[in-house]
């Protein structure tokens, strides 16, 4: 498989032959506002640009897969530019309507049992967030793929560590682990998706797993930087499994 960091949570992951699009954030630089209640109220949303043409990343995809509607993993330049026949993944029936009036007339719901061209496609559990908060986060997903000639692999989506990450690890054992991992807050209500002691967390309950870190530095609100990360990891001993790409890197397992 190869994995490619697009930007905040976009991926581009190639898994057993096919192409899958994965929260599509695609506008320019700056189009939209910054979120209220955080960081960064001078900065416009997306923080940074696209590392690659949307063309690139558009070109021959097979699937998109969308955890859940917030603007920053499905938003208004995504619903322009993306082909309105491609395979649309969402994680519920409402979202499969919202995605369906925006066009999109190959809508499927992710379930625990999904396949594609032979490509399981296992629908995980999120809380985007911890107490109060998560009543406005509103439902999110992850997925996990499977295939006889790949690793296995477990996005994790927009969610913080708790015990429906540990079951998605204990249950399908995955290789590979995409965590988002930017530790995105508002000015109140915590954590939002995982910050360092979360992934520390994620890397703890599968210690073999290499674990990259997904959604960082590209929203007004996000808390916890690359750098940072990269050197709690030393700090802990688990940098050779944390892998923290920059918009643009790809790797291959």
């Amino acid at each position: 498989m190869n994995i490619q960091q697009i930007r905040n949570a976009t991926l581009v992951v190639q898994y057993a032959g096919k192409k899958f699009l994965i929260d599509p954030f695609l506008a320019e630089k700056g189009a939209y506002p910054p979120f209220p209640n955080s960081l960064r109220q001078d900065r416009n949303n997306p923080l940074v640009g696209l590392p690659v043409s949307i063309d690139d990343m558009v070109n021959d995809i097979d699937a998109v897969i969308v955890t859940h509607l917030h603007l920053d993993h499905y938003d208004e330049a995504a619903k322009e530019v993306l082909p309105k026949e491609l395979k649309m993944f969402v994680q519920n029936e409402e979202d499969a309507s919202a995605v369906q009036n925006d066009g999109f007339k190959n809508v499927e719901v992710l379930q625990d049992d999904t396949v594609f061209e032979g490509i399981q496609l296992i629908k995980t559990k999120g809380e985007h967030g911890r107490g109060e908060i998560l009543k406005l986060a509103g439902l999110v997903c992850g997925v996990v793929f499977k295939h006889d000639t790949e690793k296995i692999l477990y996005v994790a989506g927009d969610t913080v560590w708790y015990e429906g990450v540990q079951e998605a690890i204990d249950t399908h054992k995955p290789e590979v682990i995409v965590v988002n991992a930017g530790d995105n807050q508002f000015l109140e209500g915590g954590s939002l998706v995982m910050g360092k002691d979360d992934v520390y967390e994620v890397h703890k309950a599968a210690p073999s797993a290499k674990i990259i870190a997904s959604h960082m530095e590209a929203v007004n609100h996000w808390t916890l930087s690359r750098e940072e990360l990269k050197s709690f990891a030393d700090e802990k001993g688990f940098s050779s499994s944390v892998l923290v790409p920059n918009d643009g890197d790809s790797y291959r397992f």
